[in-house]
């Protein structure tokens, strides 16, 4: 059992997926950290606030003895918006990926095959019979 879990383990396509899988979650956290950083403050300012904190209150909380507001019932949009945005970022990347290799998969299929040209057998046999008319 523990042979076949290394054989399984080992075989390309599972390596594959787990390098993906990690590259994939490193690309996350570099679209996350752009939306964040760049495109967020860029929507911000044609909103006049940053995007991520946008909210829609729901009810108000209420201020205890300390001066802490609480019980405050928001929807967080802006936060939802930032994640949507980081999905679609993501997403056409890796759409552009699987686009580019399926490409390089199709132009390997679509070789063409070298022009067959005649065989030594058929060389051998034109000399043979040039031969014989001289």
């Amino acid at each position: 059992m523990l042979k076949e879990f290394k054989e399984f383990a080992l075989k390309g396509s599972l390596l594959d997926i787990a390098v993906g899988f990690v590259m994939g979650a490193a690309f996350k956290s570099v679209v996350t950290s752009f939306t964040a950083g760049i495109v967020s403050p860029l929507i911000g300012l044609l909103l006049k606030s940053d995007l991520k904190d946008l909210k829609w209150i729901v009810r108000e909380g209420v201020a205890n003895a300390e001066g802490v507001v609480e019980g405050t019932v928001a929807v967080l949009y802006g936060a939802f918006i930032t994640n949507v945005i980081d999905f679609i970022i993501v997403a056409f990347v890796m759409f552009l990926i699987v686009k580019a290799v399926n490409k390089l998969k199709k132009e390997e299929e679509e070789a063409p095959a070298p022009p067959a040209g005649p065989s030594q057998e058929d060389l051998l046999t034109e000399i043979r019979d040039l031969l014989a008319k001289k």
